[in-house]
C-alpha cells in the first residue's frame, strides 16, 4: 500500500502556508530552516498517520536520492527523524532506521525551472537503486521537500517495482503543488525567493548553521567566474576545500559546464594553502 502525505498544500501562485524566504534559505543550506521544516513534517505525519495506530513495526526513512552530495531534503530528513524518534521512544516503538536511495545520473539543468514534460524527459534517463534485502518486511518512508509534478515520485515507484518491493510505503513531502493550473516553475520562484545573487549566500555560509547541498554547489559552479572568484576569496580554507571535494565527489570535474569555476577554485585553494605555509601555519 502506498500513501502520500504532504504537510502543506500550494493552490495559489502568490499565497503559501509557509514563509517563502525561509524555504529559499533552506534550499541553499540553512540548517535552521531545515530543522523547523523537518520537525513540523514529523509532527504532522505522526498526527495524520501514526497516532491512532496500535501496532507500529520497523520504520525506514529514505531521503531524496543522491549520489555524493546530499540534497537539501537530507538536512530536513535528519530533524524529521529526531522528532519522530522521540515520539516512537515515548510510545515504546522501535526507533527509525535509515536507508539510502542511490542515483546514477547528474545534470546541470535547473530542474525547478522546467515544465512537467521537460522534467520527465530530463530525469527519465536516471535510475534509482536501493538495498531491497535490508528493507524486507519494513514500512518505508520516502521523504522529499516538495512535490511539483510527481516526476521524482514516479521514479521512486518505478524503483519499488523494479526491486519487487511489497512494503507499505509512505511518500512524504513538506509541501505539494495541488493546483495544476500553476506552472511548475513556481518551484524556482520559491527556490530563489531570497537568493538573487551569489553574494546572498554569504550570510548563510557564515551563519554557523550551514549545510552544503547539491543545489548550493551547482549554483556556485555555474555562476559568473568573476563574481565566483570574489565570493570564494571571502571564504575560509575549510569551506573552499569542502566545496572542491564535494564537486569532485559528484563527478562535476567531468562536466564542461563546471570546468571554469572548478579550475578557479583549484587555483584559489592552492593559493590559500601557499599563503598559510609561507606564514608558518
Amino acid at each position: 500500500m502506498t500513501t502520500r502525505y504532504s504537510l502543506h498544500k500550494i493552490d495559489k501562485p502568490d499565497q503559501f502556508p509557509f514563509a517563502p524566504a525561509e524555504y529559499s534559505r533552506f534550499k541553499f543550506g540553512d540548517e535552521l530552516a531545515a530543522r523547523k521544516f523537518g520537525t513540523a513534517l514529523a509532527g504532522g505525519f505522526i498526527a495524520a498517520h501514526l497516532a491512532e495506530q496500535r501496532n507500529i513495526g520497523q520504520l525506514v526513512v529514505i531521503s531524496s536520492p543522491y549520489s555524493f552530495i546530499p540534497t537539501a531534503s537530507f538536512a530536513l530528513k535528519n530533524y524529521f527523524i529526531f522528532q519522530l524518534n522521540r515520539w516512537l521512544a515515548e510510545n515504546n516503538y522501535p526507533v527509525v532506521q535509515e536507508a539510502k536511495a542511490y542515483r546514477t545520473v547528474t545534470y546541470k539543468e535547473d530542474y525547478g525551472d522546467l515544465n512537467a514534460a521537460e522534467r520527465l524527459a530530463l530525469i527519465g534517463r536516471d535510475e534509482f537503486h536501493i538495498d531491497s534485502v535490508f528493507l524486507k518486511g519494513k514500512t518505508l518512508l520516502f521523504l522529499d521537500d516538495i512535490r511539483i509534478t510527481g516526476s521524482h515520485e514516479r521514479l521512486i515507484l518505478k524503483m519499488a517495482e523494479q526491486y519487487c518491493l511489497t512494503n507499505e510505503m509512505y511518500l512524504l513531502y513538506f509541501a505539494e503543488l495541488t493546483n495544476d493550473a500553476i506552472h511548475p516553475n513556481i518551484e524556482n520562484y520559491l527556490n530563489f525567493y531570497e537568493i538573487k545573487s551569489i553574494f546572498d549566500l554569504d550570510k548563510i555560509v557564515k551563519s554557523g548553521h550551514f549545510f552544503m547541498n547539491t543545489r548550493f554547489v551547482k549554483y556556485l559552479l555555474c555562476y559568473n567566474v568573476d563574481a565566483f572568484r570574489v565570493f570564494i576569496g571571502n571564504q575560509g580554507c575549510a569551506f573552499t576545500e569542502a566545496l572542491y571535494d564535494m564537486a569532485i565527489g559528484n563527478n562535476y570535474h567531468t562536466m564542461d559546464a563546471y570546468q571554469t569555476n572548478l579550475n578557479c577554485l583549484k587555483e584559489l585553494l592552492f593559493s590559500k594553502h601557499s599563503k598559510l605555509i609561507n606564514n608558518g601555519h
